[in-house]
Order: structure tokens, then C-alpha cells, then sequence
């Protein structure tokens, strides 16, 4: 019987050469390979792909695009902001997306011009970028994104405030922090027509401990509301973290499933949340995983009885320090953390 492999990826001298050949496919595989080598910063190769982004072809400008934001090449700048206007959506996103990566200001200017651009793709797109490159421009940028009249443009813009109001890493307390402008703002996108965005905005309250938005979360949780897998997870841990006592039918149905016959996806951030609102089932089940056979079980014990601030818990992962037979050392060591007991030396 024949074997087939994979062929080994080019050296740099051969991408260099392929990322002119006449074949489009022969040239769609040769910018993948020359991205490998963008951590070297070598002028011929970052010469190389903003040609590229003048390829005939679509999907080498994207791939070179990606590359470029990849290797932070602030040299493609000029490039980059040409092929904002490419024909093609995915190279235009690509493109705005490399400046986001890059993050010089420099292109700022062209990127507020995005965010009011007639194609909803593009202003989706430099919002985020934007967003990256300058924090006041982006700021003010969402507040009028929230208003587009797209509605995914408007549910990017609400997501991005949690990230340009997010608390400082290591900070006690909610993880947004929101003014006063910010959460009127977020309590007017709650009656946004779009579900997506309504869910959304009782994101970004719960995170920033706010509870006006807690009814859009158990919508979420009761499958009222159709909405992206990470936003259904935020949902279901948001309601633990909040103390949400509506949420726990629907968290009962997530963690333990239909008569036992039908488990959800988040099952076990629904078995945390509800650990976390003092269910006795939960905390039990993730008692009973801390003294589970199998170490990968145990350290899923040993996390969720962190999150769900267990702490009766504690002196079961306390006698877990030093014996990475246990459960991962670093999870313990989190885990302990959150329960309020000193890390080990």
C-alpha cells in the first residue's frame, strides 16, 4: 500500500522563489511558508509579502495580510492601508486586522475613517483595530459603533468596552471597571432590538457588577436567546459569580442533564456556577472529583473548587501541594489562591 505525507515546508530561499511562480496554487502555498520565517524580521522577507498583497490572486493578499500583522511589521503600514480598500472582504478584514496586530498609531487616522466606511465588514473590523491601536480613539469609536446601524457592528462594539475597560490584571473586585457614561450607555443597549446585543450588554454589567443585565443571562441559560458559544459560556459562569438563584433551574438541566440522558456542552462551568451559588449537588460532585481516580479529574476538582470558592475544599487541595501525582501543580497553586490560602515558596 502507497504512503503519502505531507510535503516538508519550504526553505526560505525556495518561498522567496515560489511566491512568484505563475501557478496560484504553487504561490497560495508558498506565503503560508513564508510566514513561517516573519520571527527573523528579514527585510527580503517582509519584502516579500507586501508584494504579495498585491497578488492576483485573493487569497495570497489575505494570507500575506495575516502575516504581516503577525510578524508586527510596521514597515507594511503604507501597504497595509492600501489594501483596506481591496475588493475582496476577506482581504480587507485581513489587512485592518494587521494594523490592529501591529499596533502603531500612525494609523490611526485611517482607521476613524473605517469605523464610518459604507461596508458594515469594514467598519466591524476597524473597530477592533482601532481599538488596539489608540484606547481614547477607541473608546469614543464604540460609543458610536453601539449606534450603527448594523447590528453586528453594534454587538462588536458593545464587546469591545469590556476589553477597553478592563480592570487590571491582579485587581480585586469586578473585572470592568465602567463610569458613569459607560453603564447609561450599557443599560440603553439592553433594549437594543437585537437579541445579540441585548446579551451582549448584560455581559459587560455583570462583569463590571452590575445586575441590571441578569434577566438577559438567564434568557441565555434557558435558550430563549440564540447567541455564540462564548457568550452562552460567559452567561452560565456570570450567573454563579453573580448569585443569580433564577439561573438555577437551567443550570440544574446544563450540569446534570435531562434525566440524566442529555448533557450540555457547558456542563461543567453550569456545575461551578451552581457550586458557586451553594448547591449541595454541585459542591458534592466536585468534592467526589478531588478524590477522583484519574489526576486529569482531580485537577478539573481541584479548578472548579477554586472558581466556585470552595472552601471546604481546601484542605483536601492543600494536601495536594508538592505532589504533582495529585493534580497539575499550577492549578492547585490557583486554586488555593482564590480560596484565600497562601501560595507555596
Amino acid at each position: 500500500m502507497a504512503l503519502f505525507h505531507r510535503p516538508l515546508p519550504r526553505t526560505l530561499p525556495a518561498a522567496l522563489r515560489d511566491i512568484e511562480d505563475k501557478k496560484i496554487e504553487v504561490r497560495r502555498s508558498a506565503v503560508q511558508d513564508l510566514a513561517r520565517y516573519t520571527d527573523s524580521q528579514s527585510p527580503e522577507v517582509l519584502a516579500a509579502l507586501q508584494k504579495a498583497l498585491r497578488d492576483t490572486d485573493p487569497v495570497v493578499r489575505t494570507d500575506a495580510a495575516y502575516a504581516l500583522g503577525d510578524a508586527k511589521a510596521v514597515d507594511a503600514l503604507a501597504a497595509l492601508m492600501v489594501a483596506m480598500d481591496d475588493a475582496q472582504t476577506a482581504v480587507r478584514q485581513a489587512a485592518i486586522d494587521a494594523l490592529g496586530q501591529i499596533g502603531d498609531r500612525r494609523a490611526t487616522a485611517r482607521l476613524l475613517r473605517a469605523t464610518e466606511d459604507e461596508r458594515p465588514d469594514v467598519r466591524f473590523q476597524a473597530l477592533i483595530a482601532l481599538a488596539r491601536v489608540s484606547r481614547e480613539d477607541g473608546v469614543e469609536a464604540v460609543l458610536r459603533g453601539a449606534r450603527d446601524p448594523d447590528a453586528h457592528v453594534r454587538y462588536i462594539s458593545v464587546r469591545l468596552v469590556e476589553e477597553l475597560f478592563a480592570s487590571p490584571e491582579g485587581t480585586s473586585g469586578p473585572e470592568v471597571t465602567l463610569d458613569d457614561r459607560f453603564r447609561t450607555a450599557a443599560e440603553g443597549w439592553l433594549r437594543d432590538e437585537d437579541a445579540t446585543v441585548r446579551v451582549a450588554a448584560g455581559i459587560l454589567l455583570a462583569r463590571a457588577g452590575d445586575g441590571r443585565g441578569s434577566d438577559m443571562l438567564v434568557d441565555v441559560l434557558e435558550d430563549r436567546v440564540a447567541v455564540a458559544p462564548e457568550d452562552e459560556e460567559a452567561a452560565v459562569l456570570l450567573a454563579g459569580s453573580m448569585g443569580i438563584q433564577a439561573a438555577v433551574p437551567a443550570l440544574e438541566r446544563r450540569a446534570f442533564g435531562l434525566r440524566k440522558l442529555v448533557r450540555d456542552r457547558h456542563a461543567w462551568q453550569s456545575l461551578v456556577s451552581l457550586a458557586a451559588l451553594g448547591h449541595e449537588r454541585a459542591r458534592k460532585a466536585i468534592l467526589r472529583d478531588l478524590d477522583a481516580w484519574s489526576r486529569e479529574r482531580r485537577t478539573q476538582g481541584v479548578v472548579a473548587a477554586g472558581r466556585a470558592r470552595m472552601s471546604e475544599a481546601r484542605p483536601v487541595i492543600e494536601r495536594m501541594m508538592g505532589d504533582e501525582t495529585k493534580a497539575d501543580p499550577a492549578a492547585v497553586q490557583d486554586a488555593l489562591e482564590l480560596l484565600g490560602a497562601a501560595r507555596p515558596a
